[in-house]
């Protein structure tokens, strides 16, 4: 053997956990394989579904039908809100029900609760949403009400995930066109990480960070075909949700989904008085944040008109003022996360600016 090859293998020390869901089924009436998944799971016979009013009478009752015709106990933890409170209880039935496993059936909040309970037991969690509005279907992260606003807290990552595009294509077309928006959203998110790679010598996963622009690339390409009640839109949207919630699973982090843009969006929910849905202010959000990296801000803009989605202040329903002050305290938001907002944030001259060139205000 020559005296160049060497055996390196005790050199190599890195190691690193991934959770991805088991099973995604994505298509028109998915919703009647329920049984069929949980039963191939094999993750036990007693089920709590977390669900609100509206979507325990979307879907939440027809699961329930479904899995008790498959031999399976069931019962439902209905819910108004997606705080800490309301996570313990939905924990607290969990454990002490003797539950096997748990799915969220709905939207962003009983999803939330239902990953956030389910992680705090230890149980199974399967998301069956009734909209695309947002990669929190497939993600392992829970969005949180506290008194300060919604907090991202680690929850648990779906073994299954179930979208019935039927279902998705009928729920408000502003559902669809957020989900557009938190995708789109990827686009600075990204680039933000490759930034705290240069700049903070931050982990940086280059195969996340290509899943993750690949997804709102091909979602911008095609901006021009995600239109209302039509189920293609909502199978295009669903399967793009379900590649940004793998993106920050191989990730171990949001990092390939939430940047600066999640930092103005959340700071919106905080200082807006009635802030608008959380996809629609990250796609705001990503014209803004794109602008400032030198990049294409008026093709996110542009696709993002297209497919429906707010641009400006008035469409998002907030002030000009709420948005300039939500720019210069984004930089406070998860603060141990470097973005190009950098760790003094904007000047007010310079946020006035920012929205104004970029036509938001």
């Amino acid at each position: 053997m020559s005296a160049h090859h060497t055996n390196n293998l005790g050199d190599f020390t890195k190691s690193k956990a991934m959770e991805l869901p088991r099973k995604v089924v994505i298509g028109h009436n998915a919703t009647l394989e329920v049984g069929s998944v949980c039963a191939e799971l094999n993750i036990g016979s007693k089920a709590l579904i977390v669900c609100d009013p509206t979507t325990k009478e979307i879907s939440g009752d027809k699961v329930a039908e479904i899995l008790q015709g498959e031999n399976f106990s069931v019962e439902h933890h209905v819910i108004e809100d997606a705080s800490m409170g309301i996570v313990n209880s939905a924990a607290d039935q969990l454990k002490d029900g003797g539950f096997d496993f748990v799915l969220g059936v709905g939207g962003g909040r009983p999803i939330d609760v239902a990953k956030c309970s389910s992680d705090k037991v230890g149980l199974p969690f399967l998301s069956v949403p009734t909209a695309a509005s947002h990669d929190g279907i497939v993600s392992s992260r829970g969005s949180i009400n506290s008194d300060d606003g919604k907090r991202s807290v680690a929850a648990r990552t779906p073994l299954a995930v179930i979208m019935d595009t039927a279902i998705l294509a009928e729920s408000p077309y502003k559902l669809l066109a957020a989900g557009c928006g938190d995708i789109i959203s990827n686009s600075t998110a990204v680039k933000d990480w490759i930034l705290a790679r240069k700049l903070k010598n931050e982990y940086f996963s280059s195969y996340a960070a290509s899943l993750s622009r690949m997804t709102a690339s091909l979602l911008i390409e095609n901006a021009g075909s995600i239109k209302p009640r039509l189920e293609e839109s909502a199978w295009f949207v669903a399967k793009a949700l379900v590649s940004s919630g793998v993106a920050m699973s191989i990730a171990g982090s949001s990092r390939p989904a939430s940047g600066s843009e999640h930092k103005f969006s959340h700071a919106l929910d905080r200082l807006a008085k009635e802030p608008g849905l959380h996809g629609e202010q990250c796609g705001v959000g990503t014209i803004m944040m794109m602008y400032l990296h030198g990049g294409d801000w008026e093709r996110i803009r542009e696709a993002l008109l297209t497919i429906g989605a707010p641009t400006t202040a008035r469409s998002l329903g907030v002030t000009d003022d709420e948005i300039i002050e939500a720019l210069v305290h984004a930089h406070n938001i998860n603060k141990e996360r470097y973005t190009i907002l950098g760790d003094g944030g904007l000047t007010r001259e310079a946020a006035e600016h920012l929205a104004s060139i970029t036509k938001v205000i």
